[in-house]
């Protein structure tokens, strides 16, 4: 499903500044023309900040269906326009670009990204993921580590974006499987039980790139 005129969109903009990269604005569709999107300039609905853009910014964005499915796609700043208000010129997404998002349906690609843990105990441990997506990961650590079925963890994701910025996302996970590998590590299967929306969102937008780099092989 395409985005359409009137519809709103929660957006992200891609920042070497982790907090303002973090920031959700929300803004409107006001036309459509071609292969462009004609948005309003984003504002946070908190406090009703205007977000300025430039030519080129990165942006990852969502809009949400009357059944309340979030659509992620990832876009760009093409140019400005003057049209009794300022409207913002940004590329519309390829159909096949657009990802649902569901909480029971989240997109996961294979990935070798550093995340750190820390159990209840304090113990702190260095690995590396097998895979990440919108509702968890999995991640491989030395088999020597007491990390068991059942057990919450505190993570701290290191996200590297296509541009060359990186975020860190944190959040609590629950292990959902353990499973020893011939290697002497072990392969740890958790789901996100406790992260917040833009932390989500970070992880998500990176899967969305790398799932675009697939396709261009």
């Amino acid at each position: 499903m395409l985005p359409k005129i009137n519809q709103f969109l929660f957006l992200h903009v891609a920042s070497s500044d982790e907090e303002e990269s973090a920031i959700e604005y929300k803004s409107r569709i006001a036309d459509i023309d071609g292969e462009e999107l004609l948005i309003e300039v984003p504002i946070l609905e908190k406090t009703g900040r205007l977000k300025r853009l430039f030519l080129g910014d990165e942006i990852s964005a969502y809009f949400v269906t009357e059944e309340g499915v979030k659509n992620y796609f990832n876009s760009h700043v093409l140019g400005f326009m003057e049209d009794g208000v300022r409207l913002i010129r940004i590329r519309k997404p390829e159909l096949e670009s657009i990802t649902k998002v569901q909480r029971r349906n989240f997109l996961r690609v294979a990935a070798d990204l550093e995340i750190a843990v820390k159990l209840a105990s304090q113990i702190r441990i260095l690995g590396i993921t097998d895979d990440v997506g919108g509702g968890g990961i999995s991640f491989l650590i030395d088999g020597k580590w007491p990390i068991k079925q059942g057990m919450d963890l505190d993570c701290w994701l290191l996200v590297p974006y296509r541009n060359g910025s990186i975020d860190h996302s944190q959040f609590k996970a629950e292990v959902v499987r353990v499973k020893p590998l011939e290697s002497g590590k072990n392969q740890v299967m958790a789901k996100f039980s406790n992260i917040n929306d833009s932390e989500r969102q970070r992880i998500i937008r990176y899967c969305f790139e790398r799932q675009l780099d697939f396709r261009k092989r």
